[in-house]
């Protein structure tokens, strides 16, 4: 089988200048077709992944507008109905490109549900933001009314917060690793999976809770034996001191620094950390290397012109970070 790479897709890069419309992610997903086409020509095993985040909002607020007459749907629900219809806009931009190349591969979307420890202690603190803004009296409402808990996020009013718990397992992974074996491209595990709890009896419960998209495809990659990740996000590079007048984007960077600098707090929660994170966990499980960067940056960064590369040990020739300011390695401790 050929070497597979699991390749990420941020659910904001799916969001064209701030749209979230049907016609912004087919124009979004048309550019990252173009791209992706390029590795299934050199030979690459390709499994599709992608973020949720702006199309599962758009879903809360629907059901929320039409709570009066329609009957809300539950949030393992929903992330089931994001992965059918952002997979059907992949497979249909890859459908066509394939065609417009004249490459003769199918791609099939895969609902895939992840396993989470019904004893993660994310159960007992609720970290995630998800659905629209309310106000304060709205929130104490909801709180009592539906048992919700929310809190208040900065500068978009108050929010539903529900937990984030770590995947343990991916329930389709035998049907994800065949279909792959067979030559399909194949989509799965989209919005980090539907989270799941197993009881004793092997059964399986849906739960409200929403895993990070990185974590689970760092996890699929494990599994599936990937040589490479690839996530797709909103920046061309990683940076340090991101967004100061200090700011550096790094070409290369090794395991032992990337730890170092998330230790440092150079990559926060909510934007690079959970990828950087990722990117150890997959690489630390035996993975080759893991890139970063933008869609329209994909087929040069695959080349090695462009992007972030993460690996495993210092590589030959390895560019470090650059731009302005002094080497923010001298003086601290590497692990």
């Amino acid at each position: 089988m050929s070497a597979i790479a699991v390749v990420a897709i941020g659910g904001h890069s799916l969001a064209r200048d701030g749209r979230v419309d049907v016609d912004a992610q087919r124009a979004a997903l048309r550019e990252t077709a173009a791209h992706v086409a390029g590795f299934v020509t050199e030979g690459w095993g390709i499994v599709l992944t992608h973020g949720n985040g702006p199309q599962i909002g758009l879903n809360l607020l629907r059901s929320e507008i039409a709570a009066p007459t329609v009957p809300p749907s539950p949030l393992d629900v929903l992330g089931a109905e994001t992965q059918g219809a952002i997979g059907y806009l992949i497979q249909h931009a890859f459908a066509e490109e394939f065609r417009r190349r004249g490459i003769g591969k199918s791609v099939v979307t895969v609902v895939t549900q992840v396993v989470v420890d019904a004893g993660d202690p994310a159960f007992a603190h609720p970290s995630k933001f998800v659905g629209p803004p309310y106000t304060q009296d709205e929130a104490g409402r909801y709180a009592a009314e539906r048992g919700w808990t929310l809190g208040e996020d900065v500068g978009n009013g108050w929010r539903r917060v529900v937990p984030s718990p770590a995947p343990r397992g991916i329930v389709e992974l035998r049907a994800i690793r065949s279909l792959v074996s067979r030559g399909f491209v194949v989509v799965a595990a989209g919005g980090g999976g539907i989270p799941v709890v197993r009881h004793h009896d092997g059964s399986l419960r849906g739960v409200e809770a929403v895993v990070d998209k990185d974590r689970v495809a760092s996890l699929l990659a494990h599994d599936l034996g990937a040589a490479r990740l690839v996530i797709s996000t909103a920046v061309e590079q990683v940076a340090l001191a991101y967004r100061t007048p200090q700011e550096r984007f790094v070409d290369v960077l090794t395991v032992d620094e990337a730890r170092r600098y998330l230790e440092m707090g150079e990559f926060p929660p909510g934007s690079m950390g959970p990828k950087i994170e990722a990117a150890v966990e997959f690489l630390v499980g035996g993975g080759r290397e893991v890139i970063i960067t933008s869609p329209e940056a994909l087929t040069r960064a695959m080349a090695g012109r462009a992007g972030t590369r993460i690996v495993a040990g210092a590589p030959a020739g390895a560019g470090g970070a650059r731009g302005p300011g002094p080497d923010p390695t001298v003086g601290t401790r590497r692990e």
